[in-house]
């Protein structure tokens, strides 16, 4: 017979398997019959037009057996679907209502397809509803009014706000509130002691400012972790201001100093100058007294007296330099 052919038996096997896999991949009969025990009511067609409609029914089935089993009638196929279809994560949000369900949180399906369509992860807010987490500031250097700096780190404890996940401000926000609150508690401070006697007035301060407005969370506490003593900022501040006031004095005192070297100089030339008029004034001495003696407005004993002022005048300045010690010194030890 011809079906008793090993070839044409074997070629039938392939056809069926290929027949049948194609069967189960576009009518998953088994994730039918797995929401058929499990209670949740769907049929073979919708199935295989969730298959038509590029929608997997591997993610869906198995997320309307999760709600189906935590009591959540409000999730059906048809939203869970349109979720996927729109870009969602339909098991993270399933897992996000069961959790918040058991927790007696109040989130709806809308509210929690929104917050997953805005990019947060719902799932994960809901854990931090119900078991806050704590974020680690970076270091926060601030100065006190005596001049001190002084070096915090806290540890805020925050809880997920849901109702402010959609447009709420991250956890950057938080830290950058947290850490301005720090400075400015610590700049208020007169002392850095103060600081270092009572780190929960910080805390105190901090909370007080409503820090968690407009944010996702709620801020539950913040708590100093640590302290240190930085720098002396005012004396530092003092030290360059006074060598700033130094190179300014010398700069200026620089100043004055060239100035003066330039008026000594100007001062010299002018006498330099002085002394060339003079001299030169000297040498047309003689060719007046000539002139005047050719042109007969001087006469030779006129010319003698003048000669004889002069002499006289020399020697009358020879006199007043001499020593009047060395002269009576002399005349003792003759006698």
């Amino acid at each position: 017979m011809i079906f008793a052919d090993p070839m044409v038996i074997a070629v039938i096997v392939v056809v069926a398997i290929v027949i049948l896999s194609i069967f189960f991949h576009f009518v998953p009969f088994f994730l039918w019959l797995s929401a058929k025990v499990s209670g949740v009511k769907i049929s073979l067609i919708q199935l295989f037009l969730m298959r038509i409609r590029n929608v997997p029914p591997n993610v869906i089935v198995p997320s309307l057996i999760e709600a189906h089993k935590a009591g959540l009638r409000t999730v059906t196929r048809d939203n869970l679907e349109a979720h996927y279809m729109t870009g969602g994560h339909v098991q993270r949000v399933v897992h996000a209502l069961v959790s918040a369900s058991k927790a007696n949180i109040d989130l709806s399906f809308e509210k929690a397809t929104a917050i997953d369509l805005a990019g947060r992860d719902v799932f994960e807010a809901v854990q931090t509803s119900v078991n806050p987490k704590v974020i680690d500031t970076p270091p926060v250097a601030a100065v006190a009014k005596n001049g001190i700096q002084l070096i915090a780190k806290a540890r805020v404890t925050v809880r997920a706000n849901i109702h402010q996940l959609v447009g709420g401000a991250g956890e950057d926000t938080i830290l950058a509130r947290v850490g301005e609150g720090i400075v400015s508690s610590i700049g208020s401070a007169e002392t850095h002691e103060q600081v270092l006697e009572n780190p929960d007035s910080i805390s105190k301060l901090v909370l007080s400012k409503g820090l968690d407005a407009g944010t996702a969370y709620e801020i539950l506490s913040i708590d100093i972790a640590d302290i240190d003593v930085g720098k002396n900022i005012g004396a530092t501040l003092q030290m360059d201001q006074a060598n700033a006031d130094k190179n300014i004095a010398q700069a200026k005192a620089e100043e004055r100093r060239a100035m003066a070297v330039a008026t000594e100089q100007e001062m010299k030339a002018k006498a330099q100058q002085a002394r060339a008029e003079v001299i030169q004034a000297e040498a047309e001495v003689p060719k007046a007294l000539a002139q005047a003696l050719r042109e007969g407005n001087m006469g030779f004993m006129d010319y003698y007296k003048l000669e004889n002022l002069k002499g006289d005048t020399a020697m009358r300045d020879a006199i007043s330099k001499i020593d009047p010690s060395a002269v009576l010194g002399g005349k003792k030890g003759k006698g």
